[in-house]
């Protein structure tokens, strides 16, 4: 008795999704047209392997058996049975290259480089959260200077302005961790986890509006789902100091310091970041990057827990129907901030660092909004048909020609017989054209090209027709013509525009 072997059903693992072609070369283009701004200010390109041992990663060490924390990790076969791990952002990786590498002769400091790649993260997958998407970053490492800080900016403004985005649709956020650490002292926030929890509520402003912040500051919070979270426990006095440096506002970047410098009172870390943003401010001015396009926001409170100086988000400004039907702003599309503390777990010694890193997918998104990109605006290849099999050397010469002339071209493939589904074929992969050659074209020394834009053209029109048969050979006629083979390539070229 013969046992039937089960097949396994074709599916993705939840969180994880494919690319068609369209996606792929979208994508590709707008990292093309970010890459070149990178490289225009400076930083050289870099690519380290997905996976990295799990202690240098650092955010994630292994706990009792294996890493925990949300990443993707399985022993290495190496007789040692490290654990390795596939990389969670392009951060680590970079201060683990940094450390490994900074000692070298050739070795440039500081070290200016931009990556993209994938990074996976094992966390619940939901409706637009992805267990698998692409960053692209760029960091400064070893520079102190807050121009460094500053130039953050002027390369998020700038990558925006050649994606095509208007001025009008994005602005870039600025704020200091040494202004909140400023904030929470004047607040008396002594313990590390009143801080923490603290931090915690104010990242989740957008979400849950001032009033559910102000719960998470206090007491804690019931959600709809009855689940409670705990509060930071602060005292009436206390969250009202927090509360008045979230909704600090001025209509100037030197205007929100000057808000930001009372509010930290004697604070020595909090005057320090104030005079960081107030240096940053100068050099934004130099630069010519305007108020409404670079904003200091207290609200902005994202990474403060992970940065150690001035931090940054790129938010998209239009607005887009949420999964429930409510108008809100498309948001963040872009993040980073100063963290001198990363490649200190490797050398023992602070270095200073900072950069940014936009969500790939994301901004790809937003720009199909802005009607900026479309990923089916490429045509496909010429179709070479195969009229007669015993001539496929024949049709293969012709699709090297038009190869050799820089021209999109393939050769059908699929069953022949049938020469509608090759028509068929050409339509569905979107060919400007299709190369037909029986065995009288070849008698004649000819070929015939068909227009399939054209012939598209000239057949939506088909319904104005009083006399449809009559137009259907016009179509035919002018949308297909054949010419002398060696005239293929000049033709192809002629109607592709070329």
């Amino acid at each position: 008795m013969s046992i039937k072997r089960q097949r396994p059903v074709p599916r993705l693992p939840a969180g994880f999704e494919d690319a068609p072609a369209g996606v792929v070369r979208a994508r590709r283009a707008m990292i093309a047209t970010i890459g070149e701004v990178y490289e225009r200010f400076g930083f050289e390109p870099l690519e380290t392997p997905a996976l990295e041992y799990a202690d240098c990663l650092g955010k994630f060490l292994p706990e009792a058996d294996q890493p925990t924390g949300g990443v993707f990790a399985f022993r290495d076969s190496d007789g040692l049975e490290q654990w390795l791990t596939l990389r969670y952002d392009l951060t680590a990786p970079l201060a683990r290259f940094y450390a490994e590498h900074e000692k070298e002769e050739s070795f440039t400091r500081p070290y200016r480089r931009w990556q993209t790649g994938p990074v996976w993260r094992d966390e619940r997958p939901g409706p637009g959260r992805f267990r698998q998407f692409i960053q692209c970053d760029f960091d400064t490492v070893g520079a102190a200077s807050l121009a460094a800080d500053a130039e953050v900016c002027m390369v998020l403004a700038e990558a925006f302005d050649a994606l095509g985005i208007p001025r009008k649709d994005y602005e870039i956020r600025v704020n200091d961790r040494k202004v909140l650490n400023g904030v929470l002292e004047q607040a008396g926030v002594a313990t590390e986890a009143a801080r923490l929890t603290t931090l915690r509520a104010l990242d989740k402003l957008d979400r849950l509006g001032m009033d559910g912040v102000r719960h998470l500051l206090g007491r804690g919070r019931e959600d709809e789902t009855g689940h409670f979270t705990p509060g930071a426990q602060l005292s009436p006095d206390q969250q009202a100091i927090i509360v008045a440096f979230v909704e600090a506002q001025a209509s100037t970047r030197a205007g929100i310091c000057g808000a930001f410098r009372d509010l930290v009172g004697g604070s020595r870390e909090g005057l320090e970041g104030v005079a960081e943003l107030e240096t940053i401010a100068e050099l934004l001015d130099a630069s010519g990057l305007e108020e409404a396009r670079v904003k200091f926001d207290p609200s902005l409170v994202r990474g403060l827990a992970y940065y150690t100086g001035p931090v940054f988000e790129a938010a998209l400004t239009f607005n887009v129907l949420d999964e429930t039907g409510h108008r809100r702003s498309f948001g963040s599309v872009a993040g980073g901030g100063r963290y001198d503390d990363l490649v200190m777990r490797f050398t023992g010694q602070r270095v200073p660092a900072t950069g940014a890193s936009i969500g790939v997918d994301r901004l790809l998104a937003a720009l199909r909004l802005l009607d900026r990109v479309k990923v089916d605006e490429r045509p496909g290849p010429v179709v070479v048909t195969v009229m007669d099999r015993g001539r496929l050397p024949a049709y293969q010469v012709m699709v090297n020609e038009l190869r050799a002339a820089g021209i999109v071209a393939e050769l059908y493939l699929g069953n022949p017989k049938k020469f509608g589904k090759q028509l068929e074929y050409a339509d569905a992969r979107r060919s400007p054209a299709v190369v037909i050659a029986g065995g009288d074209e070849f008698d004649r020394g000819e070929v015939s090209i068909k227009d399939l834009r054209l012939g598209a053209e000239l057949a939506a029109r088909l319904k104005d027709e009083a006399d449809a048969e009559a137009y259907q050979q016009q179509v035919q006629g002018e949308a297909q013509r054949s010419v002398a083979r060696v005239d293929l390539v000049a033709e192809v070229r002629r109607i592709l525009g070329h």
